[in-house]
């Protein structure tokens, strides 16, 4: 069954391909289609741009603010607007790319960058950030990551902003128990013993044991075991030996330090179960900060990025990035990236940035006084942004990676706290499969 749905997946991809080597073949030069064939033009820099928002009706008021200080600065420039909602932006993309429609400049996340820089559609822009403003002011660690999730040759996406893992910990309990802050993968594990009461129905740590469980699962096997990159020549690491045996003590708190819930939880159960309760620790992101203020109120937790080594060294996993593609149909791409430029400007990033409740790719926005007093944020930024830093880069670019980390493997991890199967079972058959999918990729490449 795992096969056959990887099978399909991949079956659905080559059509798409096969669409857009018919498109290619049938294109007549500057036909306005707006298709992946069309290479589009560099334009006058002035006239109309039609910018496609892929978390339309969220970010809708921020962006239309974005667009009027464009458009007051360049008045020779109109954008048009079209909000798409998250869960459609993908399809949306795959439609026009297949039938026309794309627009000048959109939003893309690194979760769709790939499938979108496979079919053609989208303009690499290294030479033009290279020669920017910009140069220098992003964010190296977005950047990369922004260039491994299309793949690693080209820059599709300059990235706008990031997420980023967070250990939320209660303050108070942590106080009235004279713990230390869970900076460190020691402290965590002791904080998480030492807050467990089952009798009273106090715990140490939730696990995420639902939807959307194996990237948190990883960070934690990276972040104890210190290996820093997913890819060791084609062959991953996720199951080297280092990480199986970080994976098993990570797995080892359920029921122990844990909810036994937890093996259903998905991210809004598991933030509810801690906002209401007495459990001392939550690994989620930054995205759940306003629900912590308006359940606990900012005196009662912090939010800290997820734990160091015991020397200090950090390894985190990359975190989705959101960021702005150019259209290579696009008949004013000169326009479109004055629009992209500015939008990435340090005062238009902070905007976007502080409306999001995320960190700006703008090293610049990273520093302005609503970050420094939202302290989630500051730190991390400042990780994300830290020497120190190891970023451990997923494979957003493998078209098999969303199959392969949630329908083939979240149940089977699930089966792993309920100890039906091994974390190095686990980790072997996630390992196998990537394996396999890097494989078809290199072969497509």
């Amino acid at each position: 069954m795992k096969i056959s749905i990887r099978r399909s997946r991949r079956l659905a991809l080559a059509v798409a391909l096969g669409s857009v080597l018919a498109l290619t073949a049938t294109a007549c030069g500057d036909d306005g289609s707006g298709s992946a064939g069309d290479k589009g033009d560099e334009g006058s820099g002035k006239g109309e741009i039609t910018f496609w928002d892929n978390n339309g009706g969220v970010r809708t008021d921020i962006w239309k603010e974005i667009i009027a200080d464009f458009e007051k600065k360049n008045p020779d420039i109109k954008v048009n607007y079209v909000g798409i909602p998250a869960a459609s932006a993908q399809s949306k993309y795959d439609t026009a790319i297949q039938g026309g429609g794309l627009p000048d400049v959109g939003g893309v996340g690194t979760a769709m960058l790939a499938e979108v820089a496979v079919q053609g559609a989208l303009e690499p822009l290294d030479s033009r950030l290279a020669k920017s403003s910009l140069k220098g002011k992003l964010s190296q660690n977005l950047v990369d990551g922004s260039r491994a999730a299309g793949g690693g040759d080209k820059l599709y996406q300059i990235p706008t902003s990031s997420n980023n893992g967070t250990l939320w910990y209660r303050t108070d309990l942590f106080e009235s128990a004279g713990l230390e802050a869970p900076t460190t993968w020691s402290n965590f594990y002791a904080a998480a013993d030492k807050l467990t009461d089952k009798g009273k129905n106090q715990f140490g740590f939730t696990i995420r044991g639902g939807e959307g469980s194996i990237a948190p699962a990883l960070d934690a096997a990276y972040g104890q075991s210190g290996i820093t990159s997913f890819w060791n020549g084609d062959k991953t690491t996720a199951n080297d030996p280092k990480n199986v045996a970080a994976l098993e003590k990570y797995v080892a708190l359920y029921k122990k330090d844990t909810p036994s819930a937890d093996v259903n939880n998905d991210f809004t159960k598991m933030v509810a179960q801690w906002d209401s309760g007495t459990i001392g620790m939550l690994s989620h992101n930054l995205g759940s900060y306003q629900d912590h203020l308006k359940a606990l109120g900012a005196g009662k937790f912090r939010g800290l990025p997820n734990p160091t080594q015991d020397d200090g060294s950090r390894v985190q996993i990359s975190n989705p990035v959101d960021g702005l593609s150019v259209f290579k149909s696009s008949k004013n791409k000169a326009a479109s990236w004055k629009f992209v430029e500015f939008a990435l400007s340090h005062e238009e990033n902070s905007k976007f940035n502080k409306s999001a409740g995320q960190i700006p790719a703008n090293t610049d926005a990273a520093q302005d006084a609503w970050i420094q007093s939202a302290e989630p944020t500051k730190l991390a930024a400042e990780a994300l942004n830290g020497n120190g830093t190891k970023i451990v880069q997923l494979p957003y670019y493998l078209p098999d990676w969303n199959t392969i980390s949630k329908a083939d493997n979240e149940p089977n991890f699930q089966k792993v706290l309920l100890g039906k199967m091994t974390s190095k079972d686990f980790l072997d058959t996630v390992a196998e499969q990537l394996n396999a999918a890097q494989v078809d990729w290199k072969q497509n490449h």
